[in-house]
């Protein structure tokens, strides 16, 4: 369910979608939160009859789709009651193969565009991660200015019960042995403000019982408690940024946080994106641009290629000079199987000019070399998401669907240590970055993956991780940002 995209556009053509100003990249942005309220299924209007909305599916599918040969002939339409499951049934071919994993779909404008201005969702706002051995759920992570940090609830904490009074709390056991796991999103209900739950909560306070109720909250894509930070280790300082999301407002806290980093003569960064299911193409070309201080504007920070009918519109991305930049001497990538898209775009894009050293710590990467772009049919708020180009770094290396791992020799695995807060250098996989930036060896390299959404589980090396909730139909927020409630 992780997503890379490219604008969003209201017309069928990539000359528009370069040049528009209603995408969720180029569109003008409010400076303060925005309240988000779910869009209603519209209407039937002229234009909008579910033929025609599946129509405007299958046109942008024929016209875009990375894989052409892949599409299923004569799906008919008529079966399917809804836009998405029309989509896919005619995506079922590539989906098969492992090139399309639920990565064209159909989506709401006004929500989508929402999340990529600012980060704005709504729900309790934190991750969730399903920990099969103890039949538990733990907290991953806590948002600033969302109900659960503010209700005491963050990262380490493990829901036992839920339930929506007294009454009738629910064990996580018994709740997934009824429902399996998609039983756990319906028990914490919609995502609309006002909708409460209690939560029995077990963490270094004590089990209790929580009383919680859902609101808007705008995502802060760089966390004003660890987002951004200097380490201090042995006389040295260490860069650490933790970035959530590619989003739009991240744009002016990467400059920021790169910014101190040169101040403080930083070289060596570790750069934690265990989290980060991707986002926007530009927010990660400015973050390689913020690595590419010794770049030039001759050297390709990465490809973009499209199918061979829509060729013309291949490019070469090359770094770019911005006052914040930094030289690094080396990097530590922190991912896990959630890392996914643009995160991976900017790791993939690095090794070229760093190889050794450079490493990713924890576990593997999702393994998504395509992304989106999107095209609209305002009147009936559909943005349809289709996989519509491939990336590759300087090397040409792409088609990294196995996960990034068996790309990087030099890769260490750590555990993600939910007994620490993110950015402390005792967590693991903190620690382990560290230790390779300060030149100490690793002695657990992240084992060989299989291709899909299990890529580091179950492989040798791979540390065992709690397994991220998605719900069966994710928001935008929840693709982007897996384990989101």
């Amino acid at each position: 369910m992780r997503d890379f995209k490219r604008r969003s556009v209201a017309s069928m053509t990539l000359a528009a979608l370069m040049l528009a100003s209603c995408g969720s990249e180029g569109q003008n942005i409010s400076t303060g939160p925005i309240t988000v309220t779910p869009t209603p299924t519209p209407t039937p209007t002229s234009g909008c009859s579910p033929t025609e909305r599946k129509a405007f599916a299958k046109a942008v599918i024929d016209e875009w789709y990375l894989f052409p040969n892949d599409v299923a002939s004569g799906v008919n339409p008529a079966s399917h009651a809804t836009v998405g499951s029309y989509i896919d049934a005619l995506v079922a071919p590539a989906r098969a193969l492992g090139k399309d994993r639920y990565f064209t779909y159909q989506t709401s404008i006004a929500e989508e565009n929402a999340f990529y201005a600012s980060g704005s969702s709504a729900g309790l706002g934190f991750r969730m991660a399903y920990d099969s051995a103890a039949q538990q759920i733990v907290i991953t992570e806590s948002y600033e200015g969302a109900p659960a940090l503010a209700a005491g609830i963050d990262r380490g904490a493990r829901i036992l019960a839920i339930g929506t009074n007294s009454g009738n709390i629910r064990t996580i056991a018994s709740i997934f042995a009824a429902e399996g796991i998609d039983g756990v999103s319906n028990a914490l209900g919609p995502s609309d403000p006002g909708v409460t739950r209690i939560l029995r909560i077990s963490d270094a306070a004590g089990t209790r019982d929580v009383t919680i109720t859902k609101a808007n909250y705008a995502l802060d894509p760089i966390s004003d408690r660890y987002g951004a930070k200097i380490i201090s280790e042995g006389g040295r300082n260490y860069g650490y940024l933790n970035l959530r999301s590619f989003i739009s407002s991240a744009d002016p806290q990467l400059r920021t946080a790169f910014a101190n980093f040169r101040a403080q003569g930083v070289t060596d960064v570790v750069i934690d994106f265990r989290y980060n299911g991707g986002g926007l193409v530009s927010t990660a070309e400015l973050m390689g641009d913020l690595l590419g201080r010794n770049r030039t504007s001759s050297e390709i920070f990465s490809q973009t290629n499209f199918r061979p009918s829509k060729s013309v519109e291949n490019e070469r991305r090359f770094f770019a000079t911005v006052p914040e930049s930094i030289a690094p001497t080396r990097i530590a990538f922190i991912g896990t199987d959630s890392t996914a898209s643009a995160s991976e775009l900017v790791i993939n894009s690095m090794q070229p000019y760093l190889g050794t050293n450079m490493t990713l710590v924890g576990s593997n990467t999702y393994g998504k070399p395509v992304g989106q772009i999107g095209l609209d049919k305002a009147a009936c708020d559909d943005r349809i998401r289709v996989v519509a180009f491939a990336t590759a770094n300087a090397s040409g290396a792409a088609d990294y669907y196995s996960g990034l791992a068996p790309r990087i020799a030099n890769s260490c695995a750590a555990s993600d240590d939910l007994t620490f807060p993110l950015g402390d250098p005792r967590e693991a996989s903190v620690r382990a970055a560290i230790d390779f930036l300060a030149g100490r060896s690793c002695t657990t390299r992240i084992g060989a993956a299989t291709i899909g959404a299990t890529a580091s589980r179950g492989a040798v090396g791979a540390p065992v991780a709690p397994e991220m909730l998605v719900p069966e139909r994710p928001s935008a927020a929840q693709r982007e940002l897996p384990g989101l409630f």
